[in-house]
């Protein structure tokens, strides 16, 4: 992650702001005070509150377990071809 001082972000704001946007890298900015804070693009925050929700909720987590399982033992359900072309078609 790159770290900028809050005076190169505020004189580089809309350069900063679209490499974060566009590379979905997020950028830290440090205060003189040594406080920091991090800008990271709205889809990029999205995308990580989804993470954190399913690491975080057990019944997910097992089901991802079980089905990790099936998939190694080839024990799970299989899809038909139509099922596949439907899936495959999205």
């Amino acid at each position: 992650m790159e770290t900028v001082s809050v005076n190169q972000f505020r004189d580089k704001l809309k350069t900063f702001v679209e490499q974060v946007v566009t590379n979905h890298i997020p950028l830290k900015v440090t205060r003189r005070t040594g406080q920091a804070f991090v800008v990271i693009s709205a889809d990029d925050w999205e995308r990580e509150q989804e993470t954190l929700y399913v690491l975080q909720n057990s019944s997910l987590m097992k089901q991802i377990t079980e089905s990790m399982a099936t998939h190694t033992q080839r024990s799970g359900y299989i899809p038909t071809e139509e099922e596949m072309d439907e899936i495959t078609r999205i």
